[in-house]
């Protein structure tokens, strides 16, 4: 499946991050294209029912293990936390404390039928890019991971990362980043009606 905003989002790469880069990469476009290849075996792997049967969706370790299938053949520190402050996301210190909540809202939500399975992957995907988790692809790992939740919860479901309504790409990612910050009021009602209808 292919996403047409992959770069919603996408974190700036600063000098130092550039000098972590694994091939020989001298434009945003052979980034773009080096991603997204990596993304596709990525999500060959995440979506297998035995790789989803065997790993708990709402654990640090799966999260930091598919950040690394995602972006192991581009960038070094593929899977690994973010060591620097970023224009977006919590304090550096706080992140591991931050997904051990999340992991736990999540479960919670679950048990309680406090959103719909869909809705969960929803909510789950804002708090992990509202942390920020890794200097690079937060976005497009969030949007996995939802993949991955409703695949194992209610293979039947999915998110529509497209939108629901014909909106250009550059209309789909206003609405996609509004949405995001009316979120972050804890308003996800923007965010459901873009991708769930």
């Amino acid at each position: 499946m292919k996403i047409n905003f992959v770069n919603f989002g996408q974190t700036p790469i600063d000098e130092d991050e550039k000098q972590a880069l694994i091939p020989n990469i001298n434009t945003l476009e052979e980034l773009n294209i080096w991603e997204h290849e990596n993304i596709l075996e990525a999500r060959k792997w995440a979506l297998n029912s035995r790789v989803l049967n065997r790993y708990d969706i709402f654990d640090a370790d799966f999260l930091f293990k598919l950040h690394n299938k995602m972006f192991n053949k581009v960038w070094k520190w593929a899977g690994k936390l973010r060591t620097s402050g970023k224009n977006i996301g919590c304090d550096v210190y706080q992140i591991r404390s931050e997904l051990r909540t999340l992991s736990d809202d999540a479960k919670y939500w679950l048990e309680h039928n406090i959103y719909s399975v869909e809705e969960i992957a929803l909510v789950f995907h804002h708090r992990l890019v509202k942390i920020h988790l890794f200097a690079n692809g937060n976005g497009r790992h969030a949007r996995l991971v939802s993949d991955c939740i409703i695949k194992k919860l209610e293979p039947n479901k999915k998110i529509d990362w497209q939108g629901r309504d014909m909106m250009s790409s550059d209309e789909l990612r206003k609405s996609y980043i509004l949405a995001l910050r009316s979120a972050d009021s804890s308003n996800y009602s923007e965010l459901f009606k873009l991708f769930l209808g």
